[in-house]
């Protein structure tokens, strides 16, 4: 059997606008539901009706959670009975916060393991702090707005507005051309 590869390197980004839910499995949907409101301030959701298993939708933040009930996670973990190392380098779900000590003494209040990391970058410092939810799904907190975002891509920005002007032909694609418009008008609301 031979398998095709479609060359995708030229083709356009896709249309995307922005990140909408991030779905994690959980052994009690009950209990991770308990974490991600009282921890993180999510807010419970309606979701479809249609669904035939157990869930829980959150929102917050400009960003949903989604649960899906799993039972035999357990399964698929090989160090369930264990205590997770905290490991910053691992897969983890980010939020920014405006108050990295805050976030710490609540942890410590409700008695949850956390470790910090400090990220430095031309005199700027940020803060992290990361912490598993109920099924060992990393979550950071951090002030990672101190860190410009500062696009590596050499495409120069082109306004998505109409212009008097002829524009260069640009290469760049859709996304691109948000991101360095966004950065613009970033940059504008900094400036006054």
């Amino acid at each position: 059997m031979k398998m095709e590869i479609e060359e995708v390197g030229n083709c356009e980004a896709l249309p995307l606008l922005s990140l909408n839910h991030v779905s994690l499995l959980c052994r009690s949907v009950r209990v991770s539901m308990r974490f991600y409101e009282d921890v993180l301030g999510f807010v419970p959701i309606k979701r479809p009706s249609s669904f035939k298993f157990t869930g829980a939708w959150f929102y917050n933040y400009g960003i949903g959670i989604h649960l899906i009930e799993n039972p035999n996670i357990d399964e698929f973990d090989t160090c369930v009975n264990e205590e997770r190392p905290i490991n910053p380098k691992d897969n983890h779900i980010s939020f920014q916060c405006t108050d990295v000590e805050l976030v710490k003494k609540r942890l410590e209040e409700r008695g949850m393991r956390y470790v910090t990391a400090v990220v430095e970058e031309g005199g700027i410092q940020v803060d992290q702090v990361f912490f598993h939810d109920p099924d060992g799904y990393m979550i950071e907190l951090c002030d990672c707005e101190n860190i410009p975002i500062i696009p590596i891509s050499s495409c120069s920005f082109k306004p998505r507005g109409h212009s008097f002007k002829k524009a260069a032909p640009n290469k760049c694609g859709f996304m691109e051309n948000v991101m360095m418009e966004s950065l613009s008008t970033d940059m504008i609301n900094f400036s006054f």
